[in-house]
């Protein structure tokens, strides 16, 4: 009993490392969502770039696969067309919004590494997706205020996925609720913040899971308080908030 009450702590301490794309209870309920559910529908190109993001020394920036698996799905749920993707890695949850909206859908895609959207590239390529995608190299912000600018961006883009620098979701949120069309989806990631949302303040947190805290907490807080949009709130990869403009 000794040795299993051991390993059982183990298995917890591995599952609360800073990281893990899962919120979930148990590692092996999460295992069993991606080999039942996940991975025997994942596109080849997908798996194919989830496998060589594994490999880059800043794979945790990755989407997980189950939450690529849901933005494809509701991408063609709500028959998105013109989408916007803020923080783009390697391109995973690009490339399944790629593969989600139609022929001549397209995504505006900003992240300030052009490098490591060159690494997926290749592989977007190959599943013959490239053609969507309008990349931008640098900060979103500037865009995003060039767009407003030009009024004609207004109520223009169906999603909105946003996975980039937490200290500026609200900057975001504050532009973007402009450019989604009423009806549509702002997605924001790592909303959960590998559950550190809920620790206490003498949690032993890395230094920039403690940093970035502070600002999803103050998202959550404006997102739940936001007149203009209903939210929903969901634990898939490390919490994914999703917000339909209403007004």
């Amino acid at each position: 009993m000794a040795n299993n009450g051991e390993e059982q702590k183990n298995q917890v301490s591995r599952h609360q490392e800073v990281g893990h794309k899962s919120l979930l209870q148990s590692d092996a309920l999460y295992q069993y969502i991606l080999e039942t559910s996940v991975y025997p529908r994942e596109p080849e190109t997908m798996k194919e770039l989830r496998e060589l993001t594994a490999k880059h020394p800043w794979n945790i920036m990755t989407t997980s696969a189950d939450e690529g698996q849901f933005l494809n799905m509701l991408l063609k749920l709500i028959n998105a067309k013109n989408t916007m993707e803020i923080g783009v890695y390697t391109g995973y949850s690009l490339l399944a919004t790629a593969l989600a909206i139609p022929e001549d859908g397209k995504i505006l895609a900003m992240d300030i590494n052009r490098e490591n959207y060159e690494l997926g590239l290749p592989v977007i390529q190959k599943a013959g997706v490239a053609h969507k995608i309008d990349f931008r190299e640098g900060p979103a912000l500037p865009v995003l205020d060039q767009m407003i600018e030009d009024g004609k961006y207004h109520g223009s883009f169906d999603f909105i996925f946003v996975d980039a620098d937490k200290d500026n979701y609200i900057n975001y949120h504050k532009r973007l609720i402009d450019l989604v069309k009423v009806g549509g989806v702002i997605g924001y990631d790592n909303t959960l913040w590998n559950g550190s949302v809920v620790a206490p303040p003498d949690a032993p947190l890395r230094k920039y899971v403690r940093y970035y805290r502070d600002f999803v907490l103050e998202l959550n807080k404006a997102l739940a308080a936001d007149p203009r949009i209903e939210i929903c709130m969901l634990p898939v990869g490390d919490g994914i908030t999703l917000c339909r403009r209403i007004s």
